[in-house]
Parts: C-alpha cells; structure tokens; sequence
C-alpha cells in the first residue's frame, strides 16, 4: 500500500529539530507523509510538547535528516552532495 491509499489523518508527521536544547523556544520542521516537504515552525517548550503529542509525531534520526539534506542540495545544486561549478 503507498501513501496515497493512506486518508491524511494517518499519513506519518514527522519533526526535526533545529534549536538548540536550551533554547527558550523551539524551532523545528514539521512534515506529513513526506519528510523532505516540510514547514519550519517555533514554539514555546510547552506548546511543542503539546503539538508533538497531538501529532503523534516521528522526530527524525541523524540519517533521516541527512537524507532530506541530501535531496534539498540536490535539488538546489544540480548534483546530489556537490555543487554544480560556477563561472565566479
């Protein structure tokens, strides 16, 4: 079965955090069904407490997040994992 026999209520939510841990407020990425399409959104501590129990949310692993990283540089450079040269 692939996502799109999923209703949306069920598709995956996924957060990967930005901030530091100390941080006041937390700064994170949120993404349903694809982790690679994502909002950036910031919180209060307590709200994304909140927002994550509510979402019943899957925080990104290292290698998740490094996968997302890889395919946005692709996206952005031409080339997975390098820059396209310039004519600087």
């Amino acid at each position: 079965m692939n996502d799109a026999n999923i209703p949306f209520d069920q598709l995956k939510r996924y957060v990967r955090l930005r901030s530091k841990p100390e941080a006041e407020f937390v700064e994170f990425d949120f993404a349903i069904g694809y982790p690679d399409l994502f909002v950036e959104l910031v919180l209060p501590r307590q709200a994304f407490a909140e927002f994550c129990r509510h979402n019943r949310v899957e925080l990104m692993d290292e290698a998740m997040a490094a996968a997302v990283d890889e395919d946005m540089f692709k996206w952005r450079f031409g080339k997975a994992g390098r820059r396209m040269p310039t004519d600087d």
